[in-house]
């Protein structure tokens, strides 16, 4: 994914015009709409191309750290990011502190999830330092509602990316085997390879959260830029 790919540029172009303050709330969203439709369309591109042999595109793994406060949280977001786009996470835990996330995918697939979760943690973090509880429940703490704001905008996160991965296998141009067919046996395939390596390991148990900002939270993911393009110049919001 590089700076000259057209794909990214057209992106750049709509969330160009979505953070314009002349265009209405209506008109963002459905800005911020489409460059989720061409993120997601990228990925079935290059799954496509490596299919046909035409690119090489190998499973592989990426480490990224994730730093207090809220580190569960923000490893919860990356893997509502990952599995969308057909990756795998694997949490690296000291006590209650989530210190890393391993991701397991094509190294494509990769590619798309470091740069869409480090646009939206930084977009998350923004908004976090401004959010509060409202006074329908006093005495809450300001910590339990940002985590559950955290929660529900992770949440709609997953539901956009789900969806627009599914339009883009739908959509995608007929070729030697189709999208659908594609898409799941390399999904399959990272499955496997995960499971090769970590298979013995027991899923984390749900988490309670007791805070009100879910649907907060939920809202302001459902309006979140996601823009693969200026990643690049970001990654220092994961450190």
């Amino acid at each position: 994914m590089t700076e000259s790919d057209p794909q990214l540029e057209r992106i750049r172009k709509l969330l160009a015009k979505a953070e314009d303050p002349a265009v209405t709330e209506a008109e963002a969203e459905a800005y911020n709409q489409k460059a989720a439709e061409l993120v997601a369309r990228y990925g079935i591109d290059q799954a496509m191309l490596a299919e046909s042999g035409a690119s090489a595109d190998e499973i592989g793994t990426l480490k990224i750290p994730m730093n207090d406060p809220y580190s569960r949280e923000k490893a919860s977001l990356l893997t509502s990011v990952a599995y969308p786009l057909r990756c795998r996470t694997l949490l690296h835990r000291l006590g209650q502190k989530v210190e890393s996330v391993t991701v397991f995918g094509f190294q494509s697939d990769l590619g798309r999830v470091e740069l869409l979760f480090t646009s939206l943690l930084l977009q998350a973090s923004t908004q976090l330092t401004r959010v509060r509880p409202g006074g329908f429940f006093p005495g809450e703490s300001l910590a339990a509602y940002r985590r559950t704001w955290l929660h529900g905008f992770a949440r709609a996160v997953h539901e956009r990316l789900s969806q627009a991965e599914r339009d883009a296998v739908r959509t995608a141009a007929p070729g030697a085997r189709s999208a659908e067919l594609v898409v799941r046996d390399r999904a399959q395939l990272v499955q496997h390879a995960f499971d090769s390596e970590y298979g013995d390991l027991r899923a984390a148990s749900p988490r309670r959260l007791s805070g009100s900002g879910y649907l907060d939270g939920h809202d302001a993911g459902t309006r979140a830029n996601l823009d693969p393009s200026a990643l690049t110049r970001r990654t220092k919001a994961l450190r």
